[in-house]
């Protein structure tokens, strides 16, 4: 196959109910310079049912890679200018491939996040682009509001990994995703150095792709969206900035390891924190890494930060209001004075 400009790299893990529905829509809905690029993170049934296609290629990992690895190991056998990143249970609209790799390409633009709809509420918004907290918290943005409210190009300060396009050239100025986070924040912390190197993050109306979510919790999950969530905040956070969120976040930890030990999660909390106690060396050179490639003022990236934490998908839990209340107050406080 010759004259390829876009590469869809989706991964496959477990039983992918939506795997062949999702990669008939990006290979149906696209022209013929798109290939698909499906990795067997485990998934060899699901993938075995996918059939032949020209534009088609089939990777097998030889482990489970997770998000983060997985996603790098598929780029790696790109022939496109630009990579699409979709989630193995979201179906594309038509034209949207199209439409969010053109969008990866205008100049300015680091990464483009799609028009994420709720697969069984299409007019509904799973993300239009996704906040992070100045805790290192990310959620769904505008989760379940009407779709009809986000027709504007924004830019948001991190985009979704369900739907995502970078060109080649940025991607590899990146280095890809950062495959210490295995999965969860890795599509934020991309973003947030996106960001950091001069490059807009924009949320792309029209780019519309069905998504079949489901929000869940396990003791695994938490322990990895706690981990990457310190991972974040420790690396990316210029200076200042981290200087004034950490007792924040120290404070805040403390209740939320009361929190786990009510919920049931108390040893993926542990767990999250004797990985950072036992990774200092790392988080130090990756920290290193990513500030010497920093062009951004702490002010302006203090600006990407939500002082709110207002995940929708989940049900609001007692004492928010005030635990918000007290949050945008310290940050109004702790952010006066940064340097432009």
């Amino acid at each position: 196959m010759t004259g390829v400009s876009v590469s869809v790299i989706v991964l496959a893990y477990g039983t992918e109910e939506f795997l062949s529905e999702c990669v008939e829509a990006a290979l149906g809905r696209s022209s013929e310079d798109v290939e698909v690029i499906v990795v067997d993170n485990g998934a060899s049934v699901a993938v075995a049912a996918l059939g032949d296609h020209p534009r088609l290629r089939v990777e097998q990992a030889a482990r489970n890679l997770g998000y983060a690895g997985g996603c790098n190991y598929g780029a790696g056998f790109a022939r496109g200018d630009t990579f699409v990143f979709l989630n193995s249970d979201a179906v594309v609209e038509p034209a949207a491939v199209r439409r969010l790799a053109e969008a990866a390409n205008e100049p300015g633009v680091g990464l483009a996040s799609g028009d994420i709809r709720l697969a069984a509420k299409p007019d509904t918004m799973n993300s239009a682009g996704n906040p992070v907290h100045f805790l290192g918290i990310v959620w769904a943005g505008s989760f379940g509001e009407p779709a009809i409210r986000h027709t504007t190009r924004t830019d948001v300060a991190t985009a979704s990994g369900a739907f995502l396009a970078v060109s080649r050239a940025v991607w590899n100025k990146l280095g890809g995703f950062n495959e210490t986070y295995f999965a969860y924040h890795e599509d934020a912390e991309l973003s947030l150095r996106a960001w950091q190197r001069g490059w807009r993050v924009v949320f792309v109306p029209g780019a519309a792709v069905r998504h079949h979510y489901e929000f869940s919790r396990n003791p695994g999950k938490q322990y990895l969206l706690e981990r990457n969530r310190w991972i974040t905040v420790l690396t990316t956070y210029p200076g200042p900035v981290l200087a004034r969120v950490l007792p924040a976040m120290l404070a805040f930890d403390v209740a939320l390891t009361a929190v786990a030990a009510v919920q049931g999660w108390l040893p993926a909390k542990l767990k999250s924190w004797a990985w950072l106690v036992g990774h200092v060396g790392y988080l130090r050179r990756r920290r290193r890494e990513v500030q010497a490639a920093n062009e951004m003022e702490p002010m302006d990236f203090a600006g990407l930060l939500a002082t709110r934490i207002e995940p929708a998908m989940i049900e609001r839990p007692p004492g928010l209001g005030p635990l918000n209340a007290v949050l945008s107050a310290y940050w109004r406080l702790a952010s006066h004075g940064l340097s432009r």
